[in-house]
């Protein structure tokens, strides 16, 4: 399928102003006060930089919605910022040539053709007729423009879905879930779609509650739950994090206990079995471990690595906390709700 041909950008860089930062800062989220209130966002601050495909992800109700509703405009924040640019959305001129967004699951109405329904929204953006055939042949609809909406697949509406975004040609792009409902064929088309946006300087940001089914797409990944941030790192930094893990136990409890907190190692949990007290530790080599222990004379009775998948891992870094796991530092640092459906993200239509 093609491929899409975007003259490449000149401004790709990521200072505060570039065109395709886009950058959370402390942002909170509070509905409603008292007992019944709910902090959707809790001082929430990553960034995300042009040129690359960035995964937001988190499980359902972390406030991913919530975030990106900020990002647009739809939802005020309660403190903090949501920038694109530099800029808020409510100061943005032309947003659709600046930020496009499409919703996981978007409206369209089911008596139009696929053309018809760009060429509706090509005047507001502020486009020709002729760009709905231009990003029709982008996401590979050129075939299906003459057919009305209502006979698509779900998998055809994401497609659609993404041209409506491109009518303004605009170097960000908030996508939710744009997986959803495309089959293995339409998955691998989209994995290289995004990607070649990006390589062609533009900002990407698809949010998704699973880490597996955008992992093989994403350069970067931000991960929240209960609205705050747990990890933001790109994604072999996270690959590695999977893979840095140590079961260490010792029948002398209180030496191994001092010997972690000297060196400042992260506990996922601490544990006592046949062994002693074990300790399994995050973001560490079994050999380190090792030398530490023999030159502090701890005696130990296991030392062992062992891999956690990518998946496993997200489930354990967006789990609810326990109340019999020790609290652990957070797991690495900012890198630097529905949104607007798939017509372009005008100012009139961030205002209804």
């Amino acid at each position: 399928m093609t491929s899409p041909t975007v003259t490449p950008r000149a401004d790709d860089g990521a200072g505060p102003d570039s065109p395709g930062l886009v950058r959370v800062d402390h942002l909170t989220k509070q509905f409603g006060s008292g007992p019944t209130g709910v902090r959707a966002v809790d001082d929430l601050s990553f960034e995300v930089r042009p040129g690359r495909v960035t995964g937001f992800l988190g499980p359902n109700g972390a406030g991913k919605t919530t975030t990106l509703r900020m990002l647009l405009g739809l939802v005020t924040p309660t403190s903090g910022t949501a920038t694109i640019g530099g800029r808020t959305y409510g100061q943005i001129e032309r947003p659709a040539h600046v930020v496009g967004a499409a919703l996981e699951a978007a409206s369209f109405h089911p008596g139009r053709t696929a053309r018809d329904h760009l060429r509706v929204y090509a005047p507001q953006v502020g486009v020709p007729d002729a760009r709905a055939d231009e990003v029709l042949e982008l996401v590979g609809l050129t075939g299906a423009a003459r057919r009305r909406v209502g006979g698509f697949s779900l998998g055809m509406r994401q497609r659609l879905a993404l041209a409506t975004t491109l009518l303004g040609d605009p170097p960000v792009l908030l996508l939710d879930e744009p997986a959803n409902g495309l089959d293995p064929e339409g998955i691998a088309w989209l994995r290289s779609f995004l990607r070649a946006l990006a390589a062609q300087g533009r900002t990407v940001l698809v949010s998704s509650h699973v880490l597996s089914e955008v992992e093989q797409t994403v350069d970067d990944v931000v991960i929240i739950a209960r609205g705050r941030l747990v990890h933001a790192s790109s994604l072999p930094d996270l690959a590695r994090l999977a893979r840095s893990r140590v079961s260490v136990a010792s029948p002398d409890g209180d030496r191994l206990a001092a010997l972690v907190a000297q060196q400042g190692w992260a506990v996922e949990s601490v544990e006592r079995d046949g062994a002693g007290t074990v300790y399994e530790l995050l973001d560490v080599e079994t050999a380190p471990v090792g030398a530490a222990a023999f030159a502090a004379g701890v005696e130990l009775h296991r030392l062992a690595g062992r891999d956690v998948g990518l998946e496993d891992l997200f489930l354990q870094l967006t789990a609810p906390p326990t109340t019999e796991a020790p609290d652990a530092p957070p797991y690495g640092a900012p890198p630097g709700g529905p949104v607007p459906p798939s017509g372009p993200t005008t100012k009139t239509e961030a205002a209804r």
